[in-house]
């Protein structure tokens, strides 16, 4: 409780003075990541805590961070400045800009979607339904590609599937994709919500005073074609501004709900035969087929909290023979090189899936016995996605927006907080630097990272 105190304090005088919150950890205590620590767990002595309060109470001026030389033009269909945007430095995840142009220049999406696919061929679903949990839908380009894949794997079969996502810009952008799912496989639940990993799979919230306030909301698709859905869906835009919001945690920094909300998708036409696999609200059973966990964690978070916070919430909620894939980055690839070209000894991937399954095996105590853990050698469990480029854009001069969209994939990637980023581009070297690391591999690419873990069927 003291440590949350004194982060809230921290990010309010942030606020006020304008400062960023690396800036504040070297000038209060001589460390730049000194807040990044304390938000993700770390203790302080008491001398800190106080040399902290001393600095705050002192209200020794800085100066204004100077902007950075080049401004980032706002993308098409970027979101307004987040609440994180406003409360202190724009964290690296709320930055819808870097976001957009990631997913748009490299394809990780498609090459995770068919990663997902493969596992489809491991599962053994059980009446009434094929059941998946997507642990992050994103902007819902995975999700929508596994969906074509079960329908090729399992056409006739109802689906039951249940996406968390904390984003209302994601949320509008995955429910934009659905409308020919539902044409293609008519007999689908599709369920959406903003719950934390350790209720969503159950779609209800943890505390009685969030339960109170859930709000549940169906919609039972009429008529027939991927027009009619698409004009049921799109009319759920007033709903969401009002009940998908979000604020930062001054604990942990990530985003949280403001309401708990669920949201149940399916067709009218099919309600008869869906009718056994409808969540109601108070809970429903989770016992799910498969579990998807592509990029759940920050990967600068502790270990304990991506175990214990994360993946074995996500693990209890396995049915018999249930898999969960989860997918992180890598590092050891040209991305993480134009990182530490820039900053040497620069490795945000701390934790690997072995250091992983070992703590998430202690996380769930007993439960463990029930379920295997599966790190996979390197052939299977690492892939590779690229940046998408022409084959002559690499050459011996890489034109411009190819410099950027690498610089952006790289810095995405490694998750690398926006001080550092500005302080990059005022120095200017970062282009060059880029442009000798495409040059040097022929292109940008990036390795992600798998492991599974199961439920045994007996």
């Amino acid at each position: 409780m003291e440590a949350e105190r004194l982060l809230r304090e921290i990010t309010d005088y942030c606020r006020r003075a304008g400062l960023a919150e690396s800036t504040f950890g070297r000038l209060a205590v001589n460390d730049g990541k000194f807040v990044n620590r304390l938000r993700e767990g770390g203790r302080i002595t008491t001398t800190t805590c106080d040399r902290v309060r001393s600095y705050i109470a002192g209200g020794a001026s800085t100066p204004a961070s100077p902007p950075p030389a080049v401004a980032p033009a706002p993308a098409r269909h970027a979101a307004p400045a987040s609440v994180a945007a406003q409360d202190r430095n724009f964290r690296f995840f709320d930055n819808r800009q870097k976001y957009l142009l990631f997913v748009s220049t490299c394809s990780e999406k498609a090459v995770v979607a068919s990663r997902v696919a493969m596992e489809l061929a491991n599962i053994h679903p059980r009446p009434p339904a094929v059941r998946i949990f997507d642990a992050g839908v994103g902007d819902g380009t995975v999700l929508t590609r596994v969906m074509r894949a079960m329908h090729h794997r399992f056409p006739t079969m109802p689906f039951y599937i249940v996406g968390k996502e904390i984003s209302l810009e994601d949320v509008r952008l995955a429910l934009e994709k659905m409308p020919d799912r539902f044409f293609e496989h008519p007999a689908t639940v599709l369920v959406m919500t903003n719950l934390y990993y350790r209720e969503a799979p159950w779609l209800v919230p943890s505390s009685l005073t969030a339960a109170s306030g859930l709000e549940w909301h169906e919609l039972a698709l009429t008529g027939t074609s991927g027009h009619e859905f698409e004009e049921q869906i799109t009319a759920l835009a007033p709903f969401l501004a009002e009940h998908w919001r979000a604020h930062v945690s001054p604990a942990s920094g990530n985003p949280v709900y403001e309401r708990p909300a669920v949201l149940v998708v399916y067709r009218e036409d099919h309600r008869f035969l869906l009718d056994p696999i409808l969540p109601r609200r108070g809970g429903t059973q989770a016992d799910y087929d498969l579990v998807i966990a592509s990029q759940p964690y920050r990967a600068r978070a502790s270990l304990e909290f991506k175990a214990a916070r994360v993946i074995a919430p996500l693990a209890r909620s396995l049915g018999r023979g249930g898999r969960l894939l989860a997918i992180h980055s890598h590092g050891h690839d040209p991305g993480l090189e134009i990182l530490q070209g820039m900053w040497p000894g620069e490795n945000p991937f701390q934790h690997d899936r072995h250091q992983m399954l070992r703590a998430v095996k202690d996380a769930l105590g007993p439960a463990a016995r029930e379920l295997n853990f599966n790190a996979y050698a390197d052939a299977r469990s690492l892939f590779r996605y690229d940046m998408h480029t022409l084959p002559t854009e690499i050459s011996s001069s890489i034109g411009t927006s190819t410099l950027f969209a690498a610089w952006n994939a790289a810095v995405y990637v490694g998750q690398i907080e926006d001080a550092r980023l500005e302080d990059a581009i005022r120095h200017g070297r970062y282009l060059q630097v880029t442009s000798d690391v495409l040059q040097q591999h022929g292109g940008l690419w990036f390795l992600d990272e798998s492991y599974v873990i199961s439920r045994r069927r007996d």
